[in-house]
């Protein structure tokens, strides 16, 4: 390639030096090796990315080897994303993808590789029904039912999966978990070779600069080549267990009080890809920060920070209201203030609700269940948490109180500045006009009838989104613009798909773009990509 047209955007360098994980690891001894083994190709990471790569290359005649460092099958969550899906057919949904993609370039400051993103949209319901179809009819997909509001729209293509009442063909009931266990059933089935506990330490190349293997270290203490004759793929998930790689990659990342409890998200393939010369992408990385910190729900009633003053739109996705509350005084947390109406006035406005957050998770279609509401506030306040990967046992997040000032001090806030808020609001409730945040009308309540509640809630850290640039071809790409020969990226550990913000107006798009990109790999090993 002439030298002019080195890539300028990105870059392989740091930005800044000094991180240890800048420095790749001395090689192992040729004579510390104890095996090689070989396939069509390695892919390092056993998620669901990895496996989706592995179930779906296996199935293509591709002979596979997968690594994993962990020792069990994990996943961290349950949505998927899947435009235009037989399901969402049946009930008369239907997605405009160019209006989905010029959302998504808005949300991510264009900040994007545009083909990469038209891979999700045009492959992601290719994907989810393929994997539907692994099963024999014996997992369903339910639509999710996202925020609807003016301040952001999120589309109604994300799916929850069940597996059907008396099967036993697998252990787990849906989410990511289920995912995971038909698409490793999947990947065995068709001779896949899966290694868990074992942890890939870095790439090697041969002469011409191919990625011809990676380095692990394996359970028995031994390390071992394991060798891919068509490509290697990176598939290892993210680098929010890693400090100093936030600290490069997306400092706001740094700052939440709570984080989901992770298993081993440490940027290992980014680090194995910047070593192998691969360009990143360029800060700051897109983070998820999902306002589950604490209690797990805020609704759209009044929000009020630590000095008891409100302070946003309440009246918006769960996204906006970490960095919102994040930006406060002391900002780990807030709270949402309402009253003893809140099941009434949650069930007037059932039809125009959803989100995660804004009301209890729920599909098309299905009633408002006040009585599970209830329970869970309940919960809040007594301190059984559902949550044990984020929360402390025992922590209280609801209080009720008979009184304003016996609320106040329960959540430890000036008693005259929630009063203050209260009663402001209240004015803005009886104008009909939120003349201070521009809340809809609809979404105002007065907070007057006692018993009165106040959840706390804040922001916690559950993915960061970026790493090694890739071409539609999923080929890891170098700072001058080349393919490094070999060597492929999918999921959390590929790039180029995020930037600054995680685009919550389609949940459960991360699952859903391992589920697109399992394809596109398995097609572009195969060469019928052109």
């Amino acid at each position: 390639m002439p030298a002019n047209l080195e890539m300028k955007f990105y870059s392989n360098r740091a930005p800044k030096s000094g991180y240890s994980w800048e420095t790749p690891p001395e090689a192992i001894p040729e004579s510390d090796i104890a095996e090689t083994l070989e396939a069509d190709a390695v892919i390092i990471g056993g998620g669901i990315s990895g496996l989706a790569a592995g179930a779906r290359c296996s199935s293509q005649g591709i002979d596979c080897i997968m690594l994993d460092k962990n020792e069990k099958m994990t996943a961290l969550a349950g949505q998927f994303a899947a435009i235009n899906t037989k399901e969402m057919a049946d009930h008369g949904i239907y997605v405009d993808k160019k209006q989905l993609a010029a959302d998504w370039l808005k949300v991510s400051g264009s900040r994007i590789e545009e083909e990469l993103l038209w891979i999700f949209i045009n492959r992601s319901a290719e994907g989810f029904e393929w994997m539907l179809s692994l099963t024999g009819g014996n997992v369903y997909p339910k639509v999710y039912v996202g925020y609807k509001g003016p301040m952001f729209n999120e589309y109604l293509a994300t799916h929850h999966i069940y597996l059907k009442e008396g099967c036993k063909d697998y252990k787990f009931g849906g989410g990511g978990m289920l995912a995971c266990e038909i698409l490793e059933k999947e990947f065995l089935k068709n001779g896949g070779k899966l290694f868990r506990g074992t942890a890939a330490i870095y790439l090697e190349k041969d002469s011409s600069g191919r990625v011809v293997s990676c380095i692990a270290k394996c359970p028995d203490g031994k390390y071992r080549r394991y060798k891919g004759k068509k490509a290697v793929v990176l598939a290892t998930g993210d680098c929010s267990d890693d400090r100093e790689m936030l600290e490069a990659f997306c400092p706001i990342g740094t700052r939440p009080a709570k984080q989901i409890k992770r298993v081993g998200n440490t940027g290992d393939g980014q680090k194995m890809a910047y070593w192998a010369g691969a360009a990143l992408d360029n800060p700051e990385w897109a983070p998820t920060l999902h306002a589950l910190g604490y209690g797990g729900t805020q609704f759209f009633f009044l929000h009020v920070n630590r000095l008891g003053k409100r302070f946003m739109n309440e009246d918006t996705w769960m996204q906006a209201k970490s960095i919102r509350c994040l930006m406060q005084p002391g900002g780990d947390f807030a709270y949402s203030v309402f009253d003893s109406k809140y099941l009434d006035e949650i069930a007037e406005r059932w039809d125009i609700l959803g989100g995660q957050g804004m009301v209890p998770h729920h599909m098309v279609d299905e009633a408002f269940d006040r009585e599970a509401l209830a329970q869970s506030i309940e919960n809040l306040i007594i301190g059984k948490n559902m949550r044990p990967d984020i929360h402390e046992a025992g922590e209280v997040n609801g209080y009720r109180a008979d009184t304003i000032e016996e609320l106040a001090a329960m959540i430890d806030v000036p008693a005259d500045n929630l009063a203050a808020s209260i009663k402001r609001y209240n004015e803005l409730v009886a104008q009909g006009d939120d003349t201070d945040f521009g809340k809809r009308a609809i979404m105002l309540t007065p907070i007057v009838k006692p018993p009165f509640y106040a959840l706390r809630w804040g922001p916690s850290l559950l993915d960061i989104f970026g790493g090694a640039l890739i071409n539609s071809h999923l080929n890891v790409i170098g700072a001058d613009s080349d393919p490094i020969p070999g060597l492929y990226a999918v999921g959390n550990a590929a790039g180029g798909m995020y930037a600054v913000d995680y685009p919550l107006l389609l949940n459960g798009n991360s699952y859903g773009r391992a589920l697109a990109y399992c394809l596109q790999l398995a097609d572009s090993i195969n060469g019928k990509l052109g």
